[in-house]
Parts: C-alpha cells; sequence; structure tokens
C-alpha cells in the first residue's frame, strides 16, 4: 500500500513537471540612436540665419499726387538711372503750367508798359513839364510791374515742374523689388509706388537676441554661407546694429556686409551668419543627448566594441535653440546616444543605430 502511494507521488510529481513553462530567452538589446562628433573649430561661434537685402534701397514715389495711368516695369525688372518707370494722368499739370505760362506773359507786358511810362515821364521831368511826384508814381508802377512779374516767372516755373513730375523715373541702377500700385489707383503726393534695390554692396540682415547684441558691435568680423552654396564661406563685417529693440519680436536688427560681389548674392536668398569668437571650439548635440549625473553633465558614448554604452562627463558651454553646445568632453569621432538616455545603464549592451537612419524601436522604449 505504501509503496503504491510513492509512486502516485512519483507519477504526480512528473505530470506536474511536464506542465511547467519552459525556460524563456532573454530579450534582445535595445536600439539606441546615435550621431557621430565631428570637431569643427572653424564653425566655432554665434550663428544667425537671414536674408540677403541691398546696401541701399529707395521706395520711389510722385511728388505730385493724381491718377496712375501706366506702369511700365514689373517686380524683377531691371532698369537704369533715368529709365521711366510709372506715368500719372497730366492733364491738369498741363493746363496749369499753360496758365502760368499766360500769366508771366500778360505779367511781361504790365512790366514793359510800366518800363515805357516811366521812361516817358523822366523826359518830360527833365523838362520840367511834371512835378517829381509823377515820376515817382510811375516808378513805383514800374517796380510793382517788376515784382509780379517775378512772381509769375516762379509760378511758371512751379507749374511747369509739377507737370515734369507726372513722370516716375529710376533715381539709381538697379532692380524692381517690389511694387505697391497699378494702373488707374489714384496716388498721393509721396506715396510709394514700386521699391528700387540700387545696385552694388550687398548686406546680410538678422535678428539677435538681447543677450548676444553688446558682444558684436560695428566692425566685427562674421563669415557668411548661402543656403544655396553651403560649400562657399565669403568674409563680412559687421556694418550696423539697431540701437532699440523690435517691440514685437524683441531682438535687434543687425546688418553684416559681406564682401563679395552682388552677382554671387541674390536679393532675398537665405544666409548664415557667424559671428567669430566667443566659444571654444566643439560640437552642438540635441538637448535630449545631454544628461545629469551627480550635478554633473553627461552624454552616453556608445563602444563599438564591447557594443555596450558609458556616461561621459562633459562640459557644456550654453544652451541654445540649436542644442546643447559642448565645448570639451567627447573625442572627435565617438558616437554620442541622442535618444533615451534616461532609459540606458552604464555598460548596458545596445544596438546602435545612426540618427539620421529611419530605424523602429522596441515599443518599450
Amino acid at each position: 500500500m505504501m509503496l503504491r502511494a510513492v509512486v502516485i507521488s512519483l507519477s504526480a510529481l512528473g505530470v506536474l513537471a511536464g506542465c511547467s513553462a519552459p525556460e524563456s530567452e532573454a530579450p534582445p538589446p535595445a536600439t539606441v540612436l546615435v550621431q557621430t562628433v565631428t570637431q569643427d573649430g572653424a564653425e566655432a561661434g554665434r550663428y544667425f540665419t537671414g536674408e540677403i537685402v541691398p546696401r541701399h534701397a529707395s521706395e520711389l514715389g510722385f511728388r505730385v499726387g493724381g491718377k496712375l495711368v501706366a506702369r511700365a516695369v514689373d517686380v524683377g525688372s531691371v532698369v537704369h538711372r533715368g529709365d521711366v518707370l510709372a506715368r500719372l494722368d497730366g492733364e491738369d499739370m498741363r493746363l496749369g503750367a499753360n496758365a502760368a505760362q499766360a500769366q508771366l506773359a500778360a505779367a511781361r507786358a504790365e512790366l514793359s508798359l510800366a518800363q515805357a511810362e516811366l521812361e516817358r515821364v523822366q523826359t518830360l521831368r527833365a523838362q520840367n513839364f511834371v512835378s517829381e511826384s509823377a515820376v515817382d508814381v510811375r516808378r513805383t508802377s514800374r517796380d510793382a510791374a517788376a515784382a509780379r512779374f517775378k512772381q509769375a516767372t516762379a509760378q511758371a516755373a512751379l507749374a511747369g515742374n509739377q507737370s515734369d513730375y507726372t513722370t516716375l523715373v529710376a533715381t539709381a541702377d538697379g532692380v524692381i523689388t517690389q511694387v505697391s500700385a497699378d494702373a488707374g489707383q489714384v496716388v498721393a503726393a509721396g506715396q510709394p509706388v514700386v521699391t528700387l534695390a540700387h545696385d552694388g554692396a550687398r548686406e546680410v540682415k538678422i535678428a539677435v537676441p538681447e543677450g548676444h547684441v553688446a558682444r558684436m558691435p560695428v566692425g566685427t568680423p562674421a563669415r557668411v554661407r548661402l543656403w544655396s552654396d553651403t560649400t562657399t564661406v565669403l568674409p563680412a563685417t559687421v556694418r550696423e546694429v539697431s540701437p532699440a529693440a523690435d517691440p514685437q519680436t524683441r531682438t535687434y536688427a543687425v546688418k553684416v556686409q559681406v564682401e563679395a560681389e552682388a552677382a554671387r548674392l541674390p536679393l532675398g536668398a537665405t544666409a548664415t551668419v557667424a559671428l567669430a569668437g566667443g566659444e571654444a571650439p566643439g560640437v552642438i548635440l540635441p538637448l535630449r543627448a545631454v544628461g545629469e549625473q551627480d550635478g554633473q553633465p553627461v552624454v552616453w558614448v556608445f563602444d563599438p566594441a564591447t557594443e555596450s554604452v558609458v556616461p561621459t562627463p562633459v562640459t557644456v558651454s550654453r544652451y541654445s535653440e540649436r542644442g546643447a553646445h559642448v565645448a570639451g568632453g567627447v573625442a572627435d569621432g565617438a558616437q554620442v546616444v541622442v535618444a533615451g538616455i534616461h532609459l540606458l545603464r552604464p555598460g548596458q549592451t545596445v544596438r546602435a543605430k545612426p540618427a539620421s537612419a529611419a530605424v523602429t524601436l522596441d515599443a518599450k522604449r
């Protein structure tokens, strides 16, 4: 009986052993995104993005008001000094000029008559036929006629100028960058009709935060790189710094003059301005790549030999909208983890993928 109980117990244990789950396999290593560090001392400095603008630009308008009857240029038109840009309806101006010329002719005739009468009365006075007061009266009439003639001359010249002002001409060689009025529109005197960008020097206009503007006085050297030609670096100099901040953006307008031919700097093109100095050579890493251990900034460096990650202390010069500016602590060519560093452990085995590559991370991360 006892033997039978032992056999049953052993059989039960065998059944239980057969029902137990097999030992689970180890999970695969987590996948992390890494960025290769590239030290570039030549690019150290402060960076701002701006727009290519002309050194000189004019908003051209008529010196008299009237109805715009013709516009000879459009945006992008290349013009030369003296070219006709637009015309006003000048009929009223011509009528005014004709009226002024008629008044001038009348004043000239009156002056001629007054001068002749003065000469006659002076002859009679020499023969003692009239009194000295008669001569004074004629002399006064002649002087008044001369004044009216002078006034009519000025009015005729003014009317003639206003008639000429109905034609808008280019004041310099350049290109039209904006059109503000079209044919049929009634414009006031001085109202901008077109904007003319003069040929010549080009500048980059940038907006600088107030924390940086004090470190870039006029004359500060800079480098400019066009987005359309990232391989060419052009020398430049800070030419103008606005004394007041923009009321909306709270930034200061800074103009950087580029030392290059205008043909190489198309108007409106986007450019990056690098202002030298102020920072040690280093790299810029995403903010999410920099963590903290014991109050010290660290980055997680991937070791290809062991396929593991190690926290490495670094020196961060400053943080900006571009990322963390790391001045030291990581070697050139190191692979830094740029995502999920808060889930890593020292020496943890991981699979590294370039941050620029399209990867699928496991759901737990």
